[in-house]
């Protein structure tokens, strides 16, 4: 099943950390080294929790988007604002799900909305070492546009790549059914 919040009330943060569990992680040891690890995740969590109440839900069209098998989240990404479309981001899948095929299908099922929607084109930004991301991208239809990424606050990085997929819309002949 797929979920979609456009705010803080229409998902389970605490199911979400299960997703992000090793970024948080991560993320906790680099931003405070001299806590003890369960208050490094507890602070990293508490910063996620925040930027996405305060900025990135604060944002028109930002959405999560969210796989659930058996009423367990599985699989996750943001799309939000991006030039001409949208940024796919923060694409994760709980460290207990991986390799079963739930990153592409809610990638999959995420392009079936934005087609429905009409939407323009959606870019991803991908580690150039995340060959188990770029794989699923690529599986996807995500082509790469740039030897490099230019994030939203407009810092670059060399060491990604930037992808596009564009949605492919009936022609108007189709539509009339003619």
């Amino acid at each position: 099943m797929l979920v979609i919040a456009r705010s803080m009330g229409e998902l389970s943060f605490g199911s979400l950390m299960e997703i992000y569990v090793e970024g948080n992680r991560e993320n906790g040891e680099e931003l405070y080294p001299q806590e003890p690890e369960a208050r490094q995740i507890a602070l990293a969590e508490q910063d996620f929790y925040d930027y996405l109440q305060n900025d990135f839900f604060t944002k028109e069209q930002s959405r999560y988007m969210i796989l659930s098998e058996e009423g367990r989240y599985v699989s996750a990404l943001r799309l939000e604002p991006y030039r001409d479309g949208l940024l796919l981001e923060a694409l994760e899948t709980a460290p207990w799900a991986r390799k079963r095929g739930f990153a592409a299908k809610l990638i999959r099922l995420v392009q079936e909305i934005l087609t429905e929607e009409g939407s323009g084109p959606v870019y991803s930004h991908v580690s150039d070492r995340n060959v188990p991301s770029l794989a699923v991208h690529s599986k996807c239809g995500f082509r790469k546009i740039l030897d490099y990424a230019v994030y939203l606050d407009g810092s670059v990085n060399r060491r990604s790549r930037t992808l596009r997929w564009e949605p492919d819309f009936p022609s108007e002949k189709t539509k009339k059914g003619t």
